[in-house]
């Protein structure tokens, strides 16, 4: 993807953000910050692209194609809570209220979090990252299942 396209992708994607009111605004970019830190951070993950699905910022992994799609929007404007969505077929969610109990969630879609407290961010991280690699994960059990 070339620089003028990754312009358009995050301007789409500013337009987006701008149209909620603080304190929505403002943590949707913390989350998006910390969705492209761990990326970089997270072993097997390689290229992310920034683009908009269902009018909502969302990020996939291109090369390779290790995880799947994390989209971010508001979850309710009038209580000020924003979601970290994944794709509602994944068992992600499932695994994150394993692995995660403390967060909140919608249902087998998105972690819902409030737009007025701080990102508890060891718990996001640890989602965050088992999304971006759920693909590959599944990959190495088909593989070790002799599937």
């Amino acid at each position: 993807m070339d620089d003028k396209s990754n312009l358009t992708q995050f301007t789409e994607v500013t337009a987006v953000f701008n149209r909620y009111p603080q304190p929505i605004q403002g943590k949707l970019w913390e989350l998006r910050a910390l969705v492209l830190e761990t990326a970089v951070s997270t072993p097997g993950v390689g290229k992310i692209v920034e683009t908009l699905k269902w009018n909502q910022p969302s990020f996939l992994t291109v090369k390779p194609k290790s995880g799947t799609t994390i989209r971010l929007d508001a979850h309710d404007v009038t209580q000020n809570q924003i979601g970290l969505y994944v794709h509602c077929q994944t068992n992600l969610i499932d695994t994150f209220r394993q692995q995660c109990p403390t967060l909140t969630y919608d249902g087998n879609r998105a972690i819902v979090l409030d737009a007025r407290d701080p990102l508890p961010l060891d718990a996001l991280q640890a989602c965050i990252s088992l999304a971006l690699t759920y693909h590959s994960r599944k990959r190495k059990r088909a593989k070790g299942n002799g599937t």
